[in-house]
């Protein structure tokens, strides 16, 4: 039984032109195995309580899949709700390089940008 749903409604997230540029950089340096989606999502720990996922996975159950510029991207049904209106950049800079988010969600987020609680 498939248990990925296929939707056509809005992708939770935002993703920066340059964020963009970055995953197909990762795509086309063969960095998804054949299957794979770019997961973007939550989990908890870390020193503000939860951090962020973002990474080529496969599909669980629970996952709805979405297209973002012709990538394919999985989230699990349950995380939408602590990422729904956030937005992804990529920073390529002399002080900081790496996959930036800006959560609207989070009511306070750690020194390294990767932990947040809500």
């Amino acid at each position: 039984m498939d248990t990925l749903e296929i939707t056509e409604t809005k992708i939770p997230v935002t993703f920066t032109d340059s964020a963009i540029v970055e995953i197909r950089r990762l795509l086309n340096a063969g960095q998804m195995a054949p299957e794979s989606y770019l997961r973007v999502g939550v989990n908890g720990g870390g020193c503000a309580g939860m951090t962020y996922i973002m990474a080529f996975d496969q599909a669980a159950e629970n996952d709805t899949k979405y297209t973002m510029d012709g990538i394919p991207m999985i989230m699990n049904k349950a995380h939408s709700m602590y990422l729904i209106g956030m937005q992804v950049d990529y920073q390529d800079g002399l002080n900081s390089r790496g996959f930036v988010f800006v959560n609207p969600n989070a009511k306070s987020t750690c020194g390294c940008g990767t932990s947040f609680s809500v």
